[in-house]
């Protein structure tokens, strides 16, 4: 990973805790589990460890994670 110049960055108790609870909450709003749990760690992770996260779901990650500054990959 040093050659990509990528750090690892372990997840906070914190940001587990609040993964589980936006997966509660949408579970409670009916959720099927058409979401896996490893979506919210994501959003979670990088809502308090990151400054941004790149990807196409802006929608997801809107909505259960509204602090978080998303990066849309440009289609080329």
């Amino acid at each position: 990973m040093g050659e990509l110049a990528v750090d690892f960055s372990p997840m906070s108790q914190a940001a587990a805790l609040a993964a589980g609870a936006a997966w509660k909450e949408y579970r409670r709003r009916g959720g099927r589990r058409e979401r896996v749990i490893a979506d919210f760690l994501t959003g979670a992770h990088a809502a308090a460890q990151a400054d941004r996260l790149l990807t196409r779901d802006r929608g997801f990650y809107r909505r259960y994670f509204a602090k978080l500054r998303l990066l849309e990959p440009i289609a080329g």
